[in-house]
């Protein structure tokens, strides 16, 4: 609407009407304008043999393609934080570059040489508890003895193996071992079936039934040792019992028992003496089983029976994880008295730290066992399995 209130009605009407008129004669001049150079640049470029020469020597983009199937050389960083395995361990990285630009990395796995990058592997101790039944092959080793304990090849241990995980908290730590599990089928199943998954169970070598007993015994959580007779110092004059490493008898003798012994089961993490007071304290004779012991890697747990015992002279220089016992619970066999050494094993553990108690598998040391370590975890006690008490000269 005009401002001048005297101008006659529709005049300002025609005027706009005229002048977008122009305008959209004008627009449209413009468009053929722009369209008429456009097509006469195509035409220039479509009939310039130069022109046409330069867009001929212009790279088109390339399909993706495998840039290249490299395995990186050394050690490499662990960006995830989770631990690496054994040299054995490898993968095959490839890498492929997009249109885009963008370099995608794929990895698989592949036997290595010794050089290359590592698996990674989140956990070395233990088993899936699904398996804990069911031995590593790579930890054994077919023998006229049977199925032996190695190391594996990519350096795992029997003992990291199968050892129980606990919580890898540094406060106080008891490890308790029943032991002569295999002697007597009912104690045996007893003791299997009441004791905490906590306790540590050792069998005895010349038990009966020993592998069904073990499977049960690791499908139940527990850890596990194999109990080898040792020639002690009997004022009786008795004759030892088949099987016993004697300090008269040859190395290759004794090697044969020890490895005997140890063929009866799988799965365990390492081997308890069973007496031997005379066999410990004899180096010569000593010297050579616990040296098959470590190369096989496994622990040695002294129950501390033998004041004269020379195992510790010689774990650290074979590399052999090893353990004294602080106490023996059962000397009477009684579960108030045991209650209480119980508890003085629990002084011991809150004075240095950790302790270990071994017992037999009677009724009274189950029933007082299984009712005390319902007890301690109130008292912020963590019972762990013997392999988490060893000193470990592979870990220094």
């Amino acid at each position: 609407m005009g401002t001048d209130l005297h101008a006659p009605l529709g005049r300002n009407r025609q005027a706009r009407a005229q002048r977008t008129k122009r305008a959209s004669i004008g627009m449209i001049a413009g468009l053929l304008a722009v369209a008429g150079i456009v097509g006469f640049s195509f035409y220039t470029m479509r009939s310039d043999p130069a022109l046409q020469r330069a867009d001929l020597a212009s790279p088109a983009p390339a399909p993706a393609a495998p840039v290249e199937d490299r395995v990186p050389t050394g050690p490499t960083s662990n960006a995830t934080g989770l631990a690496r395995s054994g040299p054995q361990g490898g993968a095959n990285v490839r890498q492929t570059q997009t249109d885009s630009g963008q370099v995608v990395t794929t990895y698989s796995p592949r036997q290595r040489d010794g050089n290359g990058p590592l698996i990674v592997e989140a956990q070395r101790v233990g088993q899936d508890p699904r398996m804990a039944a069911t031995p590593n092959d790579d930890l054994i080793e077919e023998t006229p003895e049977g199925r032996l304990p190695i190391v594996g090849p990519d350096g795992l241990r029997p003992m990291e193996q199968y050892a129980r995980p606990w919580s890898g908290a540094r406060g106080t730590r008891i490890a308790i071992v029943v032991a002569g599990l295999g002697l007597s089928q009912t104690g045996t199943q007893s003791a299997i079936e009441r004791l905490p998954a906590e306790i540590t169970l050792a069998f005895a070598a010349t038990g009966n039934s020993l592998p069904r007993w073990m499977q049960q015994a690791r499908r139940n959580g527990h850890e596990i040792l194999v109990q080898l007779p040792m020639e002690s110092f009997d004022p009786t004059g008795n004759p030892p019992g088949s099987g016993t490493l004697l300090t008269e008898a040859t190395v290759k003798e004794n090697i044969a028992h020890l490895r005997e012994a140890m063929g009866q089961i799988t799965n365990y993490t390492g081997v308890m003496n069973y007496l031997g007071g005379r066999f410990l304290s004899d180096a010569d004779a000593l010297e050579p089983v616990l040296r098959d012991i470590a190369s096989r890697g496994l622990l040695f747990l002294d129950d501390g029976s033998s004041a004269q015992s020379l195992t510790q002279k010689f774990a650290k220089p074979l590399r052999l994880p090893h353990a004294f016992a602080d106490l023996t619970l059962d000397t009477q066999l009684d579960k108030v008295e045991i209650l209480k050494k119980l508890d003085e094993l629990e002084r011991i553990a809150q004075r240095k730290g950790f302790a270990i108690g071994t017992a037999s598998a009677f009724d009274e040391s189950v029933e007082a066992i299984q009712q005390w370590v319902g007890e301690v975890s109130n008292r912020g006690i963590e019972i762990v399995g013997v392999s988490a008490l060893v000193d470990d000269p592979s870990r220094q």
